[in-house]
């Protein structure tokens, strides 16, 4: 089994700064890339980030690319995504997701997930 918990949500002013983190556990021998996604009310949960396992590559939807980075510390089994100039429509719940594949940005191809934190951006 893999565990994922992920952390720093929180209400944040248009234009600033939140990092959050995910703390990956179990059998994360079988875990190669891992990813960022996001889902608003009412609407689907959309991609944001993807890293492989070395993070050696990474990629990020349009909306956030420049703004967002990912990132990953194996040693600590810890995930982050560092969000910069964040806007109004960046609010939604942010999960973490795990992946055997080596890359990928489709929520498919995900099996493991967080039980997501809320970012909130105010205008």
């Amino acid at each position: 089994q893999v565990q994922l918990v992920e952390s720093g949500g929180g209400l944040v002013q248009a234009g600033g700064s939140l990092r959050l983190s995910c703390a990956v556990s179990g059998s994360i021998f079988s875990i190669n890339a891992m990813g960022w996604f996001r889902q608003a009310p009412g609407k689907d949960r959309e991609f944001v980030a993807t890293i492989s396992r070395t993070g050696s590559s990474t990629d990020y939807a349009d909306s956030v690319k420049g703004r967002f980075t990912i990132s990953r510390d194996n040693a600590k089994n810890t995930v982050y995504l560092q969000m910069s100039s964040l806007k109004p429509e960046d609010t939604a719940v942010y999960y973490c997701a795990a992946t055997p594949y080596i890359y990928s940005s489709r929520t498919q191809a995900y099996d493991y997930w967080g039980q997501g934190t809320q970012v909130t951006v105010s205008s």
